[in-house]
């Protein structure tokens, strides 16, 4: 996926407040799938979602949805240990949406949008918690996509032009 530069210039315009701080960076530390890092995965999805938004951006709001992007895995746990305590692994599929917003909503203020996206992410797995914006449904779209990719060593170029 090439990305102009431009187009990516104006998402790290966007997504500076979120990925320059220490707090989001620590995602760097879990894996998400295979080899993949949760930041690695956060960031493709975001720029995934951006950049299909940003083709019709007047009908987005491309703040909530890199936001959304950037934390909707921000959970702050190794998911493939398990721990009998929270019952990460076993329930991580399902728990995650909830414990990524709680973790953002300590460190960022979000709108009610952009917590939909986080919360809504898993659907349909999280049945009761539907994507109720363009947004939301883009992010779970390109989570979904951006996941198998990762989990099945599909390579993605992100190269900037």
């Amino acid at each position: 996926m090439n990305i102009d530069s431009s187009i990516y210039k104006e998402f790290l315009e966007i997504a500076g407040p979120v990925i320059s701080t220490e707090e989001f960076k620590r995602q760097m530390a879990f894996k998400q799938h295979g080899s993949t890092s949760v930041y690695d995965h956060v960031m493709h999805v975001a720029l995934r979602a951006f950049t299909k938004a940003y083709k019709k951006k007047e009908k987005y709001d491309l703040k909530a949805l890199v936001y959304g992007a950037l934390l909707h895995d921000y959970f702050l746990y190794d998911w493939h240990i398990l721990d009998y305590k929270n019952g990460h692994k076993r329930f991580h599929g399902f728990n995650h949406p909830k414990i990524a917003l709680n973790n953002a909503l300590k460190v960022y203020d979000l709108d009610k949008k952009t917590r939909n996206i986080i919360r809504s992410h898993m659907w349909p797995l999280t049945l009761f918690h539907m994507p109720t914006s363009r947004e939301a449904w883009l992010v779970t779209i390109c989570d979904k996509v951006v996941s198998f990719k990762e989990t099945f060593k599909i390579k993605e170029d992100y190269n900037i032009c």
